[in-house]
């Protein structure tokens, strides 16, 4: 073979394993990035969850005084009226 052809095999070879490392890195970085947003995401998820439970929680909490209340006044009234 003439020493252009192994040349130009070289430098192929060469061409093909720089762009394949490249890839290969690219792609990493991205599945890295991918995962690190995923956590963000499962936290913010998390906090929607935990938020919408203390709100359940402040509405049980909030009839239970709103009942609390009514049981008060009809003991004024009855305190009244004796």
């Amino acid at each position: 073979m003439s020493e252009q052809i192994i040349l130009a095999l070289l430098s192929f070879a060469g061409t093909l394993l720089g762009s394949l490392a490249g890839v290969c890195a690219t792609s990493k970085l991205s599945n890295y990035r991918i995962e690190q947003l995923e956590k963000k995401v499962d936290k913010h998820n998390n906090l929607i969850e935990r938020v919408y439970l203390i709100e359940q929680h402040e509405a049980v909490l909030e009839n239970r005084l709103k009942t609390a209340d009514h049981r008060i006044s009809d003991l004024e009234r009855e305190q009244s009226e004796n």
